[in-house]
């Protein structure tokens, strides 16, 4: 790992220890299946109907994991740099007896097989810390068997540029849409001076199609999948975008390439 990822992962190490929910808070939520969003379960009916085997990159506390099992899939295989989320993600699937599995893994560099994933499922806080938008993207298109699917569920670029300011929606003056990379302020996870990157809905979508993907649903919607704090913006109220899902194939016919040629 590069410096600022080391120091991303000890961020988020100290977060989780020190200021996420306890573990059976976390479990509570999870069983509900609430985690999955509305938008989410519908994009992904059909998919999960199949009873997929499902890989999760940056798997955090793996809340969504439980929820994706309940709602159809085979096996969920969490991947996360953090010791301390792999640890206690495990712990809480073992309790319920689900058959959720986590590894220790960097992205790129999951410790996993070409072609292991029926669905890959990411987001919600993913791609800011990706310093590669490209290597991300093959490293997804690396995971997918053949006609198997990639769903990101992400907030969306242009929300990191909204205030929250209650009266009226406002652009931050210290933020670009097209900005490369910002400290993570210290009244939001994981703090501690991580840093997040930024990328554009274009250059997503374009490092996907590079990847050799195929794009076959992208939609953006207005309330955010998560109000930290529970805070009410004016800009969470209908007007601006804030998150977006998007869902790929892998083709058919799509050629494996060998890792060691990228």
């Amino acid at each position: 790992m590069d410096e600022t990822t080391l120091a991303n992962r000890d961020a988020w190490d100290q977060a989780y220890r020190t200021q996420f929910q306890t573990s059976d808070e976390i479990l509570a939520v999870a069983v509900t299946g609430d985690p999955l969003l509305a938008d989410e379960r519908e994009l992904l009916r059909d998919i999960l109907a199949t009873e997929p085997r499902v890989v999760h990159p940056q798997s955090g506390n793996g809340q969504d994991d439980i929820a994706l099992i309940g709602a159809g899939a085979r096996e969920v295989i969490g991947v996360d740099y953090s010791a301390v989320t792999v640890r206690d993600a495990q712990s809480r699937a073992d309790r319920l007896g689900v058959a959720c599995r986590y590894v220790l893994g960097s992205v790129p560099g999951v410790p996993l097989a070409d072609g292991c994933a029926d669905l890959v499922y990411t987001g919600k806080g993913a791609l800011i810390w990706m310093s590669d938008i490209d290597a991300w993207a093959a490293e997804m298109a690396r995971l997918l068997r053949p006609g198997g699917h990639l769903f990101l569920y992400e907030g969306h670029p242009a929300g990191e540029l909204w205030t929250w300011d209650v009266d009226e929606p406002r652009i931050r003056p210290d933020r670009s849409y097209f900005g490369r990379s910002f400290v993570c302020p210290d009244d939001s996870y994981p703090a501690y001076g991580a840093v997040m990157w930024q990328w554009t809905l274009g250059r997503t979508v374009t490092a996907l199609i590079r990847a050799g993907l195929e794009i076959r649903h992208l939609e953006e919607f207005a309330e955010p999948f998560w109000r930290m704090g529970e805070v009410d913006a004016a800009a969470f109220r209908g007007r601006l975008p804030n998150a977006f899902a998007l869902l790929a194939r892998q083709p058919l016919d799509q050629l494996r390439v060998d890792r060691t040629s990228r």
